[in-house]
This record gives structure tokens, sequence and C-alpha cells, in this order.
């Protein structure tokens, strides 16, 4: 599975295509689809962080994954965000992309917007990681092993 080129903005403001301005060797991506994937997302954040300081080259990121919409509709979510968060980090961190969802998920074989998508990929956009919904200790359990797996071959 490879990860399509798109285009988003952090919210730092700064424009982003993904998945050449990954700045990871392998880049842990949250992908919600829904605001209330929200939770599903920080139930995993603990555990990002500290694999993020665990492996050298793993960069984590959350890619909110919205519809295609108006400069308005755009700006309100955006600063609506970036309004939540105030960690430069966690802003540079939070790419949003407006686009054609079904296409999207499509290109990534996800077949519904139920859940939060997990993938490790890098810069070229191979993906050798998938998990799906709210952090469980199997979903944990697998990405370490893939991680380390990963981080053996390299």
């Amino acid at each position: 599975m490879t990860f399509p080129t798109v285009s988003g903005s952090d919210l730092l403001r700064q424009k982003k295509s993904l998945p050449q301005d990954f700045q990871g060797r392998f880049n842990l991506v949250f992908i919600p689809f829904q605001r209330w994937h929200q939770a599903e997302v920080d139930s995993w954040g603990s555990l990002a962080e500290e694999l993020e300081r665990q492996y050298t080259g793993l960069v984590y990121y959350e890619l909110p994954t919205l519809q295609r919409g108006g400069p308005l509709y755009k700006i309100f979510l955006n600063e609506g965000m970036r309004a939540g968060i105030p960690n430069p980090k966690t802003r540079e961190r939070t790419i949003t992309l407006y686009l054609d969802k079904v296409g999207f998920r499509a290109a990534l074989e996800m077949p519904d917007e139920d859940h939060i998508y997990i993938l490790v990929v890098d810069r070229q956009g191979r993906e050798f990681f998938r998990a799906r919904g709210p952090h469980t200790q199997a979903a944990e359990n697998a990405l370490r092993q893939a991680l380390l797996q990963l981080i053996k071959e390299a």
C-alpha cells in the first residue's frame, strides 16, 4: 500500500505535501475523519510520544481528514483547531487535509470512517503498519513489533 500524494497545512499555517514533507524516516500517522474521532487519537497520544522518544527517526502526525470546502469553511475549522491547541509542536504535527475523502480512503483501502486509522509510512509513502480504532494492548503490541522489525532492518 502506498500513501497517496496529498496537500494540506499544519496548524502553524505551513503548507505541506505528503508523504514527501513527513519529517521522519518512519512516520506514525493518525487519520481521523470525524470530530468525535479525537478521543480515539488521544487514546494513542502517550504511546506515540513514548515511541517518538524511543525510536530515532520516528515522528508522529495527526491528519484530520475533511471533505473539501470553501475558503471560509477551511479558515473557520483551522482557526478553531488552532485555538484549541496552544502547543507549537502539536500544531506542527497536526496537518489538516481537505480533499475528496472517498477517493483518499479508496487509495488507502480504508472501507469506512467508523474509526481512525493508524499507519506507519516512510517519506516515499510506503506503508509498513496499519491499525484501526482506539488504542488496545493488542494493537500496541503489533505496532511495537513492526517498529522493532523496521529498526532492525534499517
